[in-house]
């Protein structure tokens, strides 16, 4: 058999674009030094596009195709089955991701011990030995009975052995330790990281095999390798928290069978990652008298609302240009909020430092937070705590209007589940019927919410 001719491309590390000549900046992402030579031997196309498609493949309408409600496996670990959707779903495939150290292997090792009570299940490491693997199951409490380990960094070989164990749910750790004989470029590059993954992936779709990738991450927190990684998979999955702290949060970027953003909630502990059943309780500081510049704000993350607190220090500046930080939130936002409470407060910053955290390390992206941090803000620039048992979420848009935000009613449901008693929320978020036990305030504007406060 004749050895195929080999060619040169140029493929950036960051995006996975192909370039026709070497150069400094990728002209697709703008990624500096990232652009690569890879020697790629020429292959064949492979026969029907798409992966997983059968051989026989026709047109058919959209009428006549019943839709199939896939059973879902459960893990055994409630949060990750929240996370995902309510469960496994048969032919998935769950790409994880993470900071070294944070407690991926840890995850998925108790979730296959949970498994194999009932699954067959194949844990695939290239990475770690199996004594390794034997060491860390023995320290977590796990017996590892029904668990099968093979350390094979080869796709076609792992693929063989999988063909005779035939295991109903897989864990790959990491995909950007295999490669494929039929490439000669290194393992982890974005051809090998690509390839490895079309196959595997294919392999789930035709044989039903649920599979979890572990993807390592690059210094900024993205995941290493193509970004065409992530769109092949069904489900992104991203484990963070601080190595110092004991808490993990496991965070939903895309699920093609369940809620996106989606939150899980664990405690690292010496018998490994236990559920935390109540984010909220770990979320709140629990003051035992108030303070300035803490307000509880409910957000939402994917289907579930949680209570956190958000924290704001205002402190007269040195500097000419004073600093604006803010940790779980988009500081640029925090700029534009201040600019609003000027415009529409009376109450100009200038002078001043402001710092703002949401407490425990959760990091929100929604608008509900805009209420809140104007709240902490005022209260530590004025120095008057806010209530304990006042829970605040709103948008406020640039005209000074308070904004409804999605899910209201859920929201202060959960607040009176923990105690919360008072309630300033925009107009468009007060319910009808109200919520038992819980004093409701409307805002309309941002000088109504300020009024309502003081």
């Amino acid at each position: 058999m004749a050895t195929p001719k080999l060619r040169t491309a140029y493929i950036c590390n960051a995006c996975g674009a192909r370039h026709s000549k070497w150069a400094g900046q990728c002209a697709d992402c703008g990624a500096w030094n990232s652009v690569t030579e890879v020697a790629e031997p020429r292959r064949a196309p492979l026969r029907g596009g798409y992966i997983g498609a059968a051989d026989t493949a026709r047109i058919e309408s959209l009428a006549e195709v019943s839709p199939e409600e896939r059973s879902r496996i459960q893990s055994g670990i409630g949060e990750l089955d929240r996370v995902l959707g309510g469960g496994l779903v048969a032919g998935s495939v769950v790409l994880l991701g993470g900071d070294p150290g944070i407690g991926k292997s840890t995850l998925l090792l108790q979730a296959c011990a949970a498994l194999a009570v009932d699954f067959p299940v194949l844990y695939v490491s290239g990475e770690e030995s199996p004594q390794q693997i034997g060491l860390r199951a023995r320290r977590l409490g796990l017996t590892g009975d029904g668990i099968r380990l093979l350390a094979e960094t080869c796709v076609e070989r792992i693929l063989e052995q999988v063909a005779a164990e035939r295991p109903r749910i897989m864990v790959i750790d990491s995909i950007q330790t295999l490669f494929t004989e039929t490439l000669q470029s290194a393992p982890g590059s974005v051809s090998q990281v690509r390839d490895a993954a079309a196959q595997l992936v294919r392999f789930a779709k035709q044989q039903d095999t649920m599979i979890f990738l572990v993807g390592h991450v690059t210094k900024d927190g993205s995941l290493a390798g193509p970004r065409v990684l992530e769109h092949m998979v069904d489900t992104v999955l991203y484990f963070e928290g601080e190595h110092s702290g004991s808490f993990r949060i496991v965070r939903s970027i895309k699920n093609r069978f369940g809620a996106v953003n989606e939150l899980g909630v664990f405690a690292m502990g010496e018998q490994g990652l236990r559920e935390v059943k109540n984010p909220s309780a770990i979320f709140l500081s629990r003051h035992d008298q108030p303070v300035s510049g803490s307000v509880v704000m409910v957000t939402r993350e994917g289907t579930r609302p949680l209570l956190v607190e958000v924290q704001a220090l205002v402190d007269e500046s040195p500097l000419a240009n004073p600093r604006r930080v803010a940790l779980g939130l988009d500081q640029n936002r925090l700029s534009m909020l201040l600019a609003v409470l000027h415009r529409h407060g009376g109450i100009g910053l200038f002078n001043q430092d402001v710092y703002v955290n949401v407490v425990g390390g959760v990091r929100i992206a929604e608008t509900a937070a805009d209420l809140p941090v104007i709240m902490s803000v005022l209260s530590s620039y004025r120095d008057r705590p806010l209530p304990l048992d006042l829970a605040v979420f709103g948008e406020i848009g640039l005209s000074g209007e308070v904004r409804p935000v999605p899910n209201g009613t859920d929201r202060l449901r959960e607040a009176v589940k923990h105690g919360i008693h008072r309630a300033i929320v925009p107009k468009g978020n007060v319910p009808k019927d109200g919520v038992d036990g819980l004093e409701i305030i409307a805002a309309r504007t941002l000088s109504e919410a300020l009024n309502a406060a003081t």
